[in-house]
């Protein structure tokens, strides 16, 4: 998950809240005191830190409105304050001239290659024609990892092998940029303070006026972000920020709060190492994934780029008639595997991220969607379209056909049924709203 221990963390503090009996001053300082705790360890600035809390502080003294307890406005203004602190609404770069030219700058190893190929192909999907320029002259694999990201993504590739000087490069195919709709330049990483190389960043910054210049900056940076951030963003005015590697530190507040210093709003985080784990950063969103509230739009999103509307329709008035197969299943897990892993699908519902669910049990849930595949590859049309007739000696048949144990078979016919028996409790959106306020009880107005 995505800043896990922060995420738990402040969910701990939510959760104090919502079961307190008496919210008073004494339970406001002392959860003031917890979240103060948890964005420091996360290697948050501190002068912030001191400025958010004083604020939650100050606006827990005021009387809650007509028709709210006490308890729902302390969680409605942690998640404000929270949602204001990390840039509180989402930006996005529009596309309006022709090529819009993205530059993208940052540190040595803060992923900057990586997260060119995943901004072409976060472009590419959304039916613009990209091309990625490689002037990263200093490091050696920088040419050849680009060119591959470039083919496996779908997108055109400039660049020269042996040039050393980055403005050349890009000069030699400047006049091949207007047939495309989105150019990603990507720089050589650098030490923010080293004179030369920023020397050589602010004369290709000056000749190509891109009209994006994104931060690369790594979320395992820590406090050393704000100084960097400030001289990059001295050298080349930066436009926004990237925060690269959340999935995997426990100091992202470090690099989340240094996009203070340059004024630039974070416009997409990384959230692991496949070529599609780049998300658009929306900060009310993220904090309800932090909080445990969910983040039902990008979950849509995600399911949009893997399954069309038709099927969707198709697949949902299904299920919610609890009339489906082994075959939708199968459909249904293997739609799931495209929109990402079972961890980060379960933050975005509603009250899962709430729940302690163990890493193991869904990395595990993950793997087993294969030998599932070879069962039904060894199941006849009838067992796939009709499970309820598989019996003990089917079982056994399957199991010898795919080369799988008969408890493994087994598993996969409760996994379906459950599923059957779960969709059945969706049928009404009354049920829906039901189910909802078990999970995470009420969210605060915009989260539904």
């Amino acid at each position: 998950m995505v800043l896990e221990k922060l995420g738990d963390s402040l969910k701990n503090t939510l959760s104090k809240i919502t079961n307190a009996m008496f919210v008073d001053e004494k339970l406001i300082n002392e959860l003031v005191k917890e979240i103060q705790r948890a964005l420091l360890q996360s290697d948050t600035n501190v002068q912030l830190v001191f400025s958010l809390s004083n604020k939650i502080k100050e606006r827990a003294k005021e009387n809650p409105p007509a028709g709210v307890t006490k308890r729902e406005q302390i969680v409605k203004i942690l998640y404000e304050e929270l949602t204001n602190f990390l840039g509180k609404e989402a930006h996005e770069i529009k596309i309006e001239t022709k090529p819009t030219k993205i530059m993208l700058v940052g540190l040595f190893g803060s992923g900057k290659t990586t997260t060119a190929g995943k901004l072409a192909k976060y472009y590419r999907k959304r039916g613009l024609r990209v091309a990625v320029i490689q002037t990263d002259t200093w490091r050696p694999a920088a040419y050849d990892q680009l060119e591959q990201l470039a083919k496996q993504v779908g997108v055109d590739f400039f660049g020269i092998r042996e040039e050393k000087k980055p403005l050349s490069i890009y000069k030699k195919f400047e006049s091949k940029l207007g047939e495309y709709e989105v150019v990603i330049v990507d720089t050589a990483g650098r030490d923010a303070l080293s004179e030369d190389l920023i020397a050589e960043l602010n004369e290709l910054n000056v000749y190509v006026k891109a009209n994006e210049r994104l931060l690369v900056i790594s979320g395992d940076i820590g406090q050393a972000a704000q100084i960097q951030a400030q001289a990059f963003h001295d050298t080349c005015s930066v436009t926004g920020v990237i925060v690269t590697k959340l999935e995997g530190t426990a100091k992202g507040g470090g690099a989340l709060s240094a996009c203070s210093v340059t004024n630039a709003p974070i416009i997409f985080i990384g959230v692991g190492e496949k070529i599609d784990d780049l998300e658009s950063f929306n900060p009310q969103r993220f904090v309800g994934r932090l909080l445990g509230m969910g983040d039902l739009e990008s979950l849509l999103e995600k399911a949009r780029e893997v399954v069309t509307e038709e099927d969707a329709k198709e697949m949902s008035e299904k299920f919610l008639k609890g009339d489906f197969n082994l075959i939708d299943l199968y459909e249904q897990m293997k739609t799931m595997k495209k929109m990402g892993s079972f961890g980060k699908l379960m933050e975005m519902i509603p009250g899962m991220g709430q729940l302690k669910l163990p890493k193991d049990a869904l990395e595990v849930q993950e793997g087993k969607l294969e030998k599932w595949k070879y069962a039904m590859d060894s199941m006849t049309r009838g067992e796939l379209e009709d499970p309820e007739i598989i019996s003990a000696e089917r079982v056994e048949r399957i199991a010898r056909g795919a080369g799988l144990s008969v408890s493994e078979v087994r598993e996969l016919l409760k996994q379906y049924r459950q599923s059957k028996k779960m969709m059945k409790m969706f049928k009404s959106e009354k049920d829906v709203q039901g189910m909802m306020k078990k999970m995470g009880g009420k969210l605060p107005k915009g989260m539904m």
